[in-house]
């Protein structure tokens, strides 16, 4: 009869320190998975991947969102590559650089390439080309963006039309952003000797970007994608 007692007093402690024990036991979070009790920032912060994060809130809920050295404007929506976009006319106005033809792209993301195209142009001598100018020193704008490290990134460039004129739309057509409506801004897309430009008055071209002239001085707005 003691060894019976013995025995089952034995289970009972053993399954009373097992319930203890699994008491104890949190539930495992995945931080990668979406927290709707976080902040989309948080989330991103977390490695929440875009996407995920886009399909529970839609494209729309990031943007005017301060990450990454600047305003979210743009969300790829095939590969989630983020685009934030900053003013950084407190540089003043600046000039275009050398002036020599040149045609290339006015899509979202190609302003990365586009600056590279004209930091690169005005490594030749565009004083011999036809209707070339040689700007003469690095002091342009889009040298001054190539390389720059601000806000702890260097992989700063100068966005191409069609990014202007989301930002326009996505940001300070919202009232979100950081952008000066007395500035014209240069974007880093051309039509042969002719570069657009950008305002953010709303009553003079209504978010639109426009041919302009190499041979202005104008502000810049700064682009990093990620």
């Amino acid at each position: 009869m003691k060894k019976l007692l013995l025995m089952l007093g034995a289970v009972a402690l053993f399954n009373c320190s097992t319930d203890d024990n699994n008491s104890q036991i949190e539930p495992t979070i995945d931080l990668a998975q979406y927290n709707p009790n976080l902040t989309i920032v948080e989330n991103l912060d977390n490695g929440v991947a875009v996407l995920d994060i886009t399909a529970e809130l839609g494209i729309e809920a990031l943007y005017g969102i301060e990450y990454g050295g600047g305003y979210i404007f743009h969300v790829n929506e095939t590969d989630g590559k983020l685009f934030v976009a900053t003013d950084y006319s407190t540089i003043g106005q600046t000039s275009w650089g050398d002036h020599f033809d040149l045609t290339n792209s006015a899509e979202i993301g190609a302003g990365r390439e586009n600056t590279q195209q004209i930091v690169d142009g005005n490594l030749n001598d565009n004083s011999d080309v036809p209707n070339g100018l040689e700007f003469g020193n690095d002091d342009y704008a889009f040298k001054i963006v190539w390389d720059l490290e601000y806000a702890g990134y260097d992989d700063w460039f100068v966005p191409s039309k069609g990014a202007m004129e989301a930002i326009f739309n996505n940001l300070h057509a919202q009232g979100m952003g950081n952008f000066d409506e007395t500035q014209f801004y240069w974007t880093s897309t051309k039509e042969g000797y002719q570069p657009y430009v950008m305002s953010f008055n709303p009553s003079m071209f209504g978010g639109s970007a426009f041919l302009g002239t190499c041979f202005a001085s104008n502000a810049v707005v700064i682009v990093r994608s990620f």
